[in-house]
């Protein structure tokens, strides 16, 4: 008699859940220290290399609410093995690359597998874990492990580069692929309890409104007033609103009814606004610095890249260790004040870093990274927590391809402006310099302007909420873990 199958455990499926998000984070910061050389390489001039750091978001941000839906309709497990598969398989593709339109378009599929990855990610650990201590513990290492393959990356890249930039993506390509052939035996299937028909026309509209932002955004780093980054921004303005039309209408189709890639009711609710414009403003102000700075202080300083990816440990590593201890704050700081005093932190460090950078010394940025980093940790673990619950339970990979729809919107149009301020006044060192400074000043400004907002999108009341249950649009459920 055969014996009984038994179903994967709980860790196991945190396991390879974490160490795939880690390999897709490891594979999202590699040009961040190779970038002057695989720049070199492909001929990329410097107008153009902000496509080589914006492909993977771009690929992220367009699909991961796409990822998130189709995960949840079909099923979390299918679409995390399949993107797992596909970022081996496009990470060698990016490692053959000959040009700098070949290696952005692996780069934009790299970040279309990594949404499978991360919007399936959470979904399967809400339906692994129920709520309590264990979730909370559960997307605590979640988030990071998001720090982690981001303090990984640039180390291993770094150290493969004295070789060849090739040679970094192939290794991170051969990681992806062990991932995906361990993956089948630790995850069990789930999926929404009521399925519906995909939405392509939502699917369809925000990817291309997407596309369009990201794009004119990057091009209008050469700028602003020419006649295609008009059309490009104003073409995403028209096809976002018909992607809230779209999702707006009447579902209803044959019978049965299309889910929609975000439910609009979910606006209604401070803790999920609060969720996305906590991941937005960690792209815009904090990833965005933190994937320009290696490339920065390669030029003003003449770091190497492994000088520079030791260096970059400081924020990283200090973001990975905090955001492990993080789940220790559970029921003392709810998610939405961990994630305020996360800006805060990151704002008073970037203005200690003011004028590091004319100082010739890296000693200098270390205070900063240091505190950066605690403030990013704290970011890493209260951020995938608000995902899941500020959504139906039922709807948790939606709720995380939102958040980091949001975050990687925020990344790349963040980069954009990241080294459009640092290079407003020239490329030389000592104009460099100068920039730097004024790019570490809007990231500040920006993670105060975080902080205030959050602090300001507190939770309904019990009233409140009965209230809106008994409005016409259905309103999703209190989460277990209610900010008070």
């Amino acid at each position: 008699m055969p014996r009984p199958v038994r179903p994967p455990s709980p860790a196991a499926t945190l396991a390879v859940t974490s160490a795939a998000t880690a390999v897709a984070l490891m594979t999202y910061t590699a040009p961040m220290v190779t970038l002057p050389a695989t720049a070199a390489d492909l001929h990329t001039p410097l107008s153009g290399q902000a496509w080589l750091l914006n492909g993977t978001p771009l690929g992220l941000a367009a699909l991961l609410l796409v990822a998130g839906s189709l995960a949840d309709d079909y099923g979390r497990r299918r679409a995390f093995l399949a993107g797992t598969a596909a970022l081996g398989v496009t990470t060698a593709l990016g490692a053959l690359a000959t040009d700098t339109w070949l290696f952005t378009l692996a780069r934009v599929a790299q970040g279309a597998a990594s949404a499978a990855i991360l919007a399936s990610s959470l979904g399967l650990l809400v339906h692994a874990f129920p709520p309590g201590a264990g979730r909370v513990r559960a997307t605590g290492v979640w988030g990071a492990f998001v720090s982690g393959g981001i303090a990984v990356g640039p180390l291993l890249t770094g150290g493969i580069a004295t070789m060849s930039w090739r040679w970094s993506y192939a290794a991170l390509a051969l990681a992806a692929l062990l991932v995906a052939a361990f993956a089948p035996r630790a995850l069990t299937e789930s999926r929404a309890e009521a399925r519906g028909r995909p939405d392509l026309a939502g699917a369809l509209t925000l990817g291309l409104a997407l596309v369009a932002l990201l794009a004119g955004l990057t091009l209008g780093r050469d700028g602003w007033l020419r006649a295609p980054v008009w059309a490009l921004l104003a073409a995403a303005v028209v096809l976002i609103a018909s992607f809230v039309w779209v999702e707006r209408r009447d579902g209803a189709a044959d019978g049965h009814r299309v889910t929609p890639m975000l439910d609009l009711g979910l606006l209604r609710r401070p803790l999920f606004l609060a969720s996305s414009a906590g991941a937005l403003f960690t792209g815009l102000s904090v990833i965005a610095l933190f994937s320009y700075l290696p490339t920065l202080l390669q030029h003003t300083m003449g770091l190497s890249p492994i000088g520079t990816a030791w260096l970059f440990l400081a924020w990283s590593g200090t973001s990975f260790l905090v955001a492990l201890q993080a789940r220790r704050l559970a029921g003392r700081v709810s998610p939405r004040h961990q994630l305020a005093v996360g800006f805060a932190l990151h704002a008073a460090a970037v203005l200690t870093m003011l004028g590091a950078f004319g100082s010739g010394s890296w000693t200098r940025l270390l205070p900063g990274l240091l505190i950066s980093g605690i403030g990013g940790g704290l970011l890493n673990a209260a951020l995938p927590l608000l995902a899941v619950e500020s959504v139906p339970a039922q709807r948790a990979a939606m709720g995380s391809g939102a958040n980091n729809t949001a975050r990687y919107i925020g990344s790349a149009a963040g980069v954009s402006l990241m080294i459009a301020l640092s290079t407003a006044t020239g490329t030389t060192p000592g104009a460099l310099t100068h920039g730097a400074d004024v790019a570490l000043a809007v990231s500040a400004g920006l993670a105060v302007v975080a902080a205030l907002t959050l602090l300001t999108l507190r939770e309904r009341r019990p009233a409140q909420d009965q209230a809106q249950a008994q409005a016409p649009a259905p309103a999703p459920q209190v989460p277990a873990r209610a900010d008070r």
